[in-house]
């Protein structure tokens, strides 16, 4: 008895992998070549430049969409996927920068380039703000607060005069570069496809530096990094100040592009599909953000001709990957 027990330890335990993990890994497999990799990379970036002058008004809506929702994903990467804290109230974060820009620029006629640095501090202050002292709180607790947090926000952004109450703000200026106002679809398509570009260049920095090491310690084990020397709140305000600043800088060009904002923008169902597609495309992965935030945008606009059920399909294919592919569709290996 005691042999046949001591055989099974030393036998490894083999799991069986579902045709969808078999797939995935397969792909994952491929693309871990560097040169098919690079081959991609290059391929995407030339389509992505060239397609404005092949597609309809409407596909570059879309697309543009898509760059600012990658932004604004990469961003909560960094406080969810990077440190491993839950926030709720995200879309608080692009607010701030949207007001800052729109109070900046219509009532006191400041250039829009000018105010992207206000629309950082603001963030940067923010982040401290509500960071400060509640990142010593951990996963539910913090959630709340979070969701406290995005609330207040649109409840006061809501309620001021200088926001321009439950109607918004209207009449912000567009920008202009080297004379040029930029006012159509396609200018607002390279804005946020560079400002996307940014964001993935800062990510990758950002995730194989100390910093980003230091981030990964503390989602895997707080106590254990705390005994390593790791000054716990410090590092987690980081995330949350870097991740904040993102979303504001997102949400300054919005404003410029719409002209217009309005607290509803800003609800609680925006910081959830941030957040969905986050842990959709496999939190912590950079790649796996981008893939998530592109589901999130283009499954519902392909799929308006099935008409009223197209969202109730959506919600049955997420319960399907959520059930057999919990960890993301392109996880980080690493965790």
């Amino acid at each position: 008895m005691t042999e046949k027990l001591e055989a099974c330890e030393t036998q490894p335990v083999v799991r069986k992998k579902t045709p969808l993990q078999g797939l995935s890994d397969t792909v994952y497999g491929i693309f871990e070549n560097k040169r098919v990799r690079f081959s991609f990379i290059v391929l995407i970036l030339v389509l992505t430049l060239l397609l404005p002058q092949m597609s309809s008004r409407y596909t570059q809506e879309v697309l543009t969409n898509a760059w600012f929702y990658i932004v604004v994903c990469l961003g909560l990467n960094i406080i969810v996927g990077f440190a491993g804290l839950l926030s709720l109230g995200y879309a608080a974060f692009f607010a701030v920068g949207a007001y800052t820009t729109g109070i900046l620029s219509s009532h006191y006629g400041i250039n829009f380039w000018a105010t992207l640095p206000f629309s950082a501090l603001a963030a940067i202050i923010a982040g401290i703000v509500i960071g400060g002292p509640t990142l010593r709180l951990r996963s539910d607790y913090l959630a709340i607060v979070t969701l406290g947090f995005g609330e207040i926000t649109r409840l006061v952004v809501r309620n001021l005069r200088i926001t321009g109450g439950a109607s918004g703000l209207i009449g912000i200026e567009r920008p202009v570069l080297f004379g040029v106002t930029l006012y159509q679809i396609q200018h607002f398509y390279y804005m946020f496809f560079v400002l996307a570009v940014l964001a993935i260049f800062v990510s990758y920095r950002l995730y194989d530096s100390r910093l980003g090491r230091a981030w990964q310690y503390i989602r895997e084990d707080e106590d254990a990094a705390e005994a390593m020397g790791i000054n716990v709140v410090s590092v987690r305000l980081y995330a949350f100040i870097i991740g904040s600043v993102f979303a504001a800088i997102a949400g300054s060009v919005m404003a410029a592009k719409m002209t217009a904002i309005s607290p509803e923008t800003f609800a609680f169902m925006q910081s959830i599909m941030i957040l969905l597609a986050v842990v959709l495309g496999g939190m912590g992965k950079i790649p796996g953000v981008i893939l998530g935030a592109l589901v999130m945008v283009l499954f519902p606009e392909l799929s308006r001709e099935i008409g009223p059920y197209r969202m109730l399909i959506f919600g049955v294919l997420l319960l399907f990957l959520m059930i057999y592919r919990p960890q993301g569709l392109w996880p980080d290996h690493r965790t």
